[in-house]
């Protein structure tokens, strides 16, 4: 039973675009291992900006820094 975890950022990602990612996700697995669809679990996380950090700063920190 394979079990994908994804992890995005809270902001800018659609419902359908999620739905998406968990179809391909599945469909990548029963391509490359032959898994079947029916048993593999895929979750997506979403982590707000403020949580998620790169170099040092927050990915709060980042965006608020590019629109300055």
């Amino acid at each position: 039973m394979p079990f994908i975890n994804i992890k995005l950022t809270d902001s800018g990602v659609t419902k359908t675009q999620k739905e998406e990612l968990i179809r391909r996700t599945t469909q990548l697995l029963t391509d490359v291992l032959d898994k079947p669809s029916s048993t593999t679990h895929v979750v997506i996380e979403e982590i707000n900006t403020d949580n998620w950090g790169v170099g040092g700063k927050s990915i709060s920190e980042i965006r608020s820094n590019k629109l300055d």
